[in-house]
């Protein structure tokens, strides 16, 4: 099972910047590239199959993940709290924004070291994803990645 489209609902929400732009295109280009995302049994219902089709939005401060079957059906829809994610997401805006100057000027051993403490963030935000997903969908590590990169996205303009 797997995401065959996903969209992210921006309305409202201010234009992005070119970093974050860049962020949410590479994310959503590895994500359809390769992922695995599925549905588990609840209450002994059906689970329509995938592929789906994902969109994720912010609502009343709430993270909403509206997935539908590939041709268009509701399979399903919940919501998650943000303030899990606050700390983490704002630490990996910040580690990013050094990232983004370190290239500019600093010496590859330093970029490297920036870059290392990057993946360490990115690498909690999607564990903390993962948990947070737990009973409701069923992701593998690198789609949790994956995800958790559009969730700073979203969380931070767009």
């Amino acid at each position: 099972m797997s995401i065959c489209h996903i969209e992210i609902d921006t309305a409202g929400m201010p234009a992005p910047t070119p970093e974050i732009e860049q962020e949410r295109k590479v994310a959503i280009f590895d994500l359809l590239e390769e992922n695995t995302f599925g549905l588990p049994a609840r209450d002994e219902r059906a689970v329509p199959e995938g592929p789906y089709r994902l969109t994720l939005s912010i609502r009343e401060k709430r993270l909403v993940f509206d997935v539908d079957t590939e041709d268009g059906q509701d399979a399903a829809e919940f919501h998650l709290s943000l303030s899990p994610f606050r700390q983490v997401v704002k630490d990996y805006w910040q580690i990013c924004e050094s990232y983004y100057d370190a290239v500019k000027k600093l010496p590859p051993g330093q970029i490297e070291a920036i870059d290392m403490a990057r993946r360490g963030i990115h690498n909690e935000g999607a564990r903390i994803l993962q948990e947070r997903l737990e009973n409701k969908a069923e992701v593998d590590v690198d789609t949790s990645r994956r995800l958790f990169t559009l969730i700073c996205v979203l969380h931070f303009g767009g």
